[in-house]
């Protein structure tokens, strides 16, 4: 098998599949990454003339053609290749000959490594950004529309007090905002530059990490070199934070979803489209959709624990233990972006039952609203309540007027503009076309 650490001793073969493990399959996930990495750090080993000019513009053009093949999904594995890392560095070789060999001057597979996850993880982090964003606007777009339809609230899962569509549906619009700000604190973590640390004790070659900052687009640099290596496991855990984060929001509105839907409830109508039936009961409709989001954001909140888990008790320094993170997190990335997709689609394909608050099972709804207007009238607070209480008690209790909550965030005060102000000064700083316009500079000519 060809391999970047190989010394001509032959590795027990059972050992190899074991110690291989899945990487080759989630490598193909990192191959376009790697090959910018390698872009990058081969145009600073020109600049520091530790590559010739001519050398590193014949390496660039085959790099910036095996990018290509990563990006449309032909650069594969080879049989016997042990990794995307191996199978650049082949093919390289093959074509420009020992010319090929030199991309790895100044450079360990740990820190070629974690530059591949770090880039690979921001791209995932901006993706999911995207979706998060489209979610958004689609929950303060409902929420604008639905207003004025009122719905009971509850508290210890018993009607408490008057609320509205607009106020659910713009919860759970800002609940994104605070997603949002962990998923920019994590991208910002991850957005720095660990290239160059090499096993993590640096290198005597006169490299110049600050260009391979610069040159991928990262906004800042990992500088102490252990602290560089010991990005991994940290990096995933940042990503999981994010993940569970969003994962908590999805989970709860899953659930407000499957309940609303529900006879008992009454409160919205899924279209036939996104819900399933059943094989014996001709008038059953079925949230599935909802209900496997549910299943599956359980899960991603778990991720952080996980992640935790296998890095604890490791000392400073690589372990393989960390070859296994990818098997926890990368599928965790189209998990859930799969949810916040299905969840727009279905949000989008629910209909909103109007005139719920006439139901007589909802009056008590509205204590509160009369208890309040007692209070204005010039009643004390506690006279009031009694007063209420004792109504409630004779079963006298009768009020259905309009609600009238003017203070910020309220019903009648939703405050929409000022949260998607908030949500978009979160996501103005994540810089993306900064980044953007730094990458296809590398992949020019």
């Amino acid at each position: 098998m060809n391999k970047l650490w190989t010394k001509d001793i032959q590795l027990d073969k059972m050992i190899e599949t074991f110690t291989i493990g899945r990487d080759k399959e989630f490598d193909m996930h990192l191959a376009p990454f790697d090959i910018l990495g390698s872009l990058a750090h081969c145009k600073m080993l020109a600049e520091v003339n530790l590559m010739e000019k001519t050398e590193y513009l014949a390496v660039k053009n085959e790099l910036q053609e095996l990018y290509k093949k990563a990006k449309d999904g032909s650069l594969q594995i080879e049989e016997g290749v042990e990794d995307i890392h191996s199978q650049v560095e082949l093919l390289l070789t093959e074509k420009l000959g020992d010319r090929g060999k030199n991309i790895h001057t100044a450079r360990s597979r740990n820190d070629q490594v974690l530059v591949d996850l770090k880039l690979f993880f921001r791209s995932e982090l901006l993706e999911i950004k995207a979706l998060l964003e489209g979610l958004f606007r689609l929950l303060i777009n409902l929420s604008e529309t639905h207003k004025s339809d009122l719905i009971p609230g509850y508290t210890h899962t018993q009607v408490a007090m008057l609320s509205s569509f607009g106020l659910w549906f713009g919860a759970f619009a800002e609940n994104l905002c605070e997603d949002m700000q962990q998923l920019l604190a994590s991208f910002k973590n991850i957005n720095q530059n660990p290239l160059g640390s090499a096993a993590g004790y640096g290198s005597a070659f006169p490299i110049n990490r600050t260009l391979t900052t610069e040159y991928l687009g990262f906004e800042d640099l990992n500088y102490n070199v252990i602290h560089a290596q010991m990005g991994r496991g940290r990096a995933e855990y940042f990503c999981s934070l994010s993940l569970s984060s969003i994962a908590m929001t999805l989970n709860k509105l899953s659930a407000d979803l499957i309940q609303f839907a529900s006879q008992n409830y009454g409160f919205i109508k899924l279209d036939q489209s996104i819900s399933t039936g059943s094989s014996i009961m001709p008038h059953k409709r079925n949230p599935d959709v909802f209900e496997l989001i549910r299943s599956k954001t359980n899960q991603l909140m778990a991720l952080p624990s996980n992640i935790m888990q296998l890095c604890a008790n490791l000392n400073s320094g690589y372990h393989r233990d960390f070859q296994d993170l990818k098997v926890i997190l990368f599928p965790a990335f189209n998990t859930i972006k799969d949810c916040l997709s299905i969840m727009m689609l279905g949000l989008e394909k629910i209909e909103i039952h109007k005139d719920i608050m006439q139901s007589p099972k909802y009056k008590y709804a509205y204590t509160v609203e009369a208890l309040q207007v007692k209070v204005m009238e010039g009643m004390t607070y506690r006279d009031a309540y009694h007063d209420i209480a004792k109504s409630i008690k004779e079963e006298q209790f009768n009020y259905s007027n309009t609600p009238n909550h003017s203070h910020e965030g309220s019903i009648n005060n939703l405050c929409n503009s000022h949260i998607s102000k908030k949500m978009q000064g979160i996501i103005s700083q994540f810089k993306e076309k900064e980044i953007q316009d730094k990458l296809e500079a590398l992949l020019s000519n």
